[in-house]
């Protein structure tokens, strides 16, 4: 198995990383996927990598990183990725949970950051929340050039569908294991797994049963059991495919 979407390099793991890490190779999951999303967390994510060989490391810009400043931040990521060896760009897209002040400004850092995948050929980490409609409307102005993933899915079915049709995997994480989240269950039922791929985004929103504790990536496999139990299928077909899924978008046949 892989976990698309883990922060270990998080504050969270500080007293216990290495355990974590044996518990994702007890656990079969052998590729973790260590997403960056400012400055420093991108140097983390780089710097994990070298130490673990089970870490493969992104750089990206949140949209609440976006300020005045948005210009110099791309700048100072195009050299990163440049000089740095990352396998997507973000995560980045567009959040107005917290309110819109600088809804410009993430729309513009957005924007980079695209053009930044497209530049370097690299797939997007997509960040969705509260802002669904901007999202679709700014990536399908870049249709036909990108791919990536929509990272820890929360839209209707419907939408996920025209995300797809964007060139987009849709990414379900511990949410989808939660009682009441009945759009994510039905997502997960409805659409093919060949468009799907799993994940944690630890240390937060740990699946049940681990729900209200840190998460961590070795509890990515409770993602693929209640996947397999909405589809009604074996969990080792999840498993294998939404594997071969991540391999095929972050370009990691190389490293098998």
């Amino acid at each position: 198995m892989i976990d698309t979407h883990s922060h270990m390099f998080d504050e969270a793991f500080q007293h216990d990383l290495e355990a974590c890490i044996k518990r994702c190779k007890l656990a079969n999951i052998n590729k973790v996927i260590l997403v960056g999303f400012d400055h420093q967390t991108n140097q983390k994510a780089f710097d994990l990598s070298k130490q673990y060989d089970l870490f493969y490391p992104t750089a990206g810009l949140h949209p609440c990183e976006a300020s005045k400043e948005y210009a110099l931040d791309l700048s100072q990521l195009n050299h990163f990725v440049k000089n740095h060896k990352v396998y997507a760009i973000g995560e980045c897209g567009l959040d107005y949970h917290y309110g819109k002040e600088f809804i410009e400004e993430q729309k513009a850092l957005f924007k980079g950051q695209i053009e930044l995948s497209i530049q370097y050929n690299l797939p997007l980490i997509i960040h969705m929340r509260d802002a669904t409609q901007d999202t679709y409307d700014i990536l399908k102005e870049y249709q036909g050039k990108i791919f990536g993933v929509m990272h820890c899915y929360s839209g209707s079915l419907e939408m996920a569908k025209q995300f797809i049709d964007l060139g987009f995997y849709i990414s379900l994480g511990g949410p989808v294991t939660f009682k009441n989240a009945k759009e994510s269950k039905r997502i997960a039922q409805e659409i093919d797994l060949k468009h799907f791929l799993i994940e944690t985004d630890c240390p937060y929103l740990a699946p049940t049963p681990y729900r209200g504790s840190r998460n961590e990536s070795s509890y990515v496999s409770e993602v693929a059991k209640e996947i397999a139990k909405l589809k009604n299928i074996e969990v080792s077909r999840v498993e294998d495919i939404t594997e071969k899924n991540a391999i095929k978008l972050f370009s990691l046949e190389d490293e098998i």
